[in-house]
């Protein structure tokens, strides 16, 4: 099967990469930027190779480098942001810090044709994401684009079949991005679309059953799109008797979830499901703690307490500890597949001391790792799941603990969780909901006066938060019809008694992440 092969330097978009390569049907590997491209790598399947991009520049002490070998292989590269200037400065020319960096959306002239931009309009709009620049373009380098900036944006090298972007083609507010990595996979690597998910699940089937054998598989479920299809993947792979399902209610979770959890559940059809009510042990240990990261260990954490304190009764002998972890957590945890990513913010199923203790001891089973919130939802449906749960809005593991911001406590949880409510039924009943790729509403430190009948109040501030995205890695604010938003917030400021005002938030990602915390 032909495949690309992908190095990483610890870019957040590394893996996006790849999977938006596999969305058009060619299979796509990663590996550390600076890895050995021994025989066993290079196989004469690869038809191409990438170079991702960095947190690093160039020019630091320290920045990651490929293998040299790379710029002579008989195959096609494509450099990408610092992927490109690496091939720059390592080829005589120059990078150097911008003053003022190059952020977001930005129109790309084409000063000359190739075969890279074959087919993409002049003045379509790019996604920059980087501080330096080309100074000096390498020999025999071609200058073929410049941002709206008159910054360098494409580049090509035609005797070395070599190829440089300065955006992000992979990510979802690029114009013609996935155009441009199909140039580069298809027609100048000449890679045949052999990749499918239906592939994944049989061969990630097949890992899973190599991996676990005979041993029991306990999944701690939420009840969410991922830890669902998760489990509904552990179901169709193993037998049914190995898999256990654990659903914790924390005491952060929305109204009638647990409810709703535990009929989803076994609609699956597990034979092993234990529904366990956790929430003063959760409640209890959160009590003043207002850090958003520290709230993120203690609960990661107590999913692991709790389970390993209910576990005994109902699973003799040792057991693997599968997760529905999405490759976005491993990364915004610095857990790429390279070595050099940076810690965006913990999640709680990937950086809890008791989850890394499982993971040393071989013990961690994430079947859905290496894929993104969309192709989850693919594979959900391919596996017969629900539809009302494959499209169900992400929910984080943490649940209302990081939409409360400061201390949680009880009474807060219950105040945000009617807050929700409103917020989510509404979108339903409007049509909205399918349209937005997550909504969900926090519950600020703020309290502002307002005027409850005749009587001055002193009220919490609400914020409404939809975005629409692919993948989770880019977002952008949902255009929230106004007529709709004024109608949801007059209901939600009418029904819940402590909440005086209600704000919208207009962030977009990046520079802001989805949830607040």
């Amino acid at each position: 099967m032909d495949k690309i092969i992908i190095l990483d330097f610890g870019s957040q978009t590394t893996q996006l990469i790849g999977r938006r390569i596999r969305d058009f049907g060619v299979y796509s590997e990663i590996y550390h930027g600076d890895i050995e491209l021994t025989p066993e790598i290079l196989t004469e399947d690869v038809k191409g190779v990438i170079l991702s991009g960095s947190p690093y520049s160039v020019y630091e002490e320290g920045a990651p480098k490929p293998d040299r070998a790379v710029y002579s292989l008989d195959i096609p590269l494509l450099g990408i942001c610092y992927g490109f200037q690496r091939m720059t400065e390592d080829h005589g020319g120059k990078v150097a810090p911008l003053e003022k960096k190059e952020y977001g959306r930005s129109r790309i002239c084409i000063k000359e044709k190739n075969p890279l931009l074959e087919g993409i309009p002049d003045g379509f709009v790019s996604w920059m994401s980087h501080g330096d620049s080309l100074d000096r373009m390498a020999p025999g380098f071609a200058l073929v684009g410049l941002s709206e900036h008159g910054l360098p944006a494409v580049g090509y090298n035609r005797e070395k079949n070599m190829y440089g972007l300065q955006f992000h083609p992979e990510v979802t507010h690029c114009e013609r991005g996935l155009d441009i990595l199909e140039n580069f996979v298809c027609s100048i690597c000449g890679a045949n679309k052999e990749w499918s998910m239906d592939r994944y699940i049989e061969e990630e089937g097949a890992k899973i059953r190599a991996r676990v054998g005979s041993e029991k598989v306990l999944l701690l479920i939420s009840g969410g799109v991922d830890s669902t299809v998760a489990g509904g993947l552990l179901l169709k792979t193993l037998d049914p008797d190995q898999v256990y399902l654990m659903y914790i209610d924390t005491g952060m979770m929305r109204k009638g979830e647990s409810e709703e959890v535990a009929a989803n559940l076994k609609e699956l059809g597990a034979r092993h499901l234990f529904l366990i009510d956790a929430r003063d042990r959760f409640l209890s240990r959160l009590e003043g703690v207002s850090d958003p990261e520290k709230k993120r260990k203690i609960i990661g954490d107590m999913f692991i307490r709790v389970q390993e304190e209910e576990i005994n009764s109902h699973i003799a002998g040792d057991y693997f500890l599968a997760q529905g972890t999405l490759y976005t957590d491993l990364i915004e945890s610095g857990k790429g597949v390279g070595n050099k990513a940076n810690v965006i913010k913990s999640h709680h199923n990937v950086g809890t001391p008791l989850v890394e203790a499982k993971r040393e001891k071989g013990l961690i089973v994430e079947p859905l790792e290496m894929l993104y919130k969309d192709e989850v939802r693919r594979l959900g449906t391919l596996l017969g799941i629900d539809g009302k749960i494959v499209h169900r809005h992400p929910f984080p593991g943490p649940g209302l603990g990081i939409r409360i911001i400061g201390d949680v406590t009880e009474e807060k949880c219950r105040i945000l969780r009617e807050a929700d409510y409103i917020y989510i039924q509404e979108l339903h009943k409007r049509d909205l909901y399918r349209e937005i790729w997550q909504a969900f509403s926090v519950l600020t430190t703020v309290r502002s006066v307002g005027v409850a009948g005749d009587a001055r109040d002193y009220g919490y501030v609400l914020a409404l938060r939809a975005v629409v995205s692919l993948d989770g890695m880019t977002a952008d604010v949902y255009d929230f019809p106004m007529k709709d938003l004024l109608e949801i917030s007059s209901l939600i400021t009418n029904s819940v008694r402590e909440i005086g005002r209600v704000v919208y938030d207009i962030s977009s990602k990046p520079p802001a992440t989805i949830e607040w915390e």
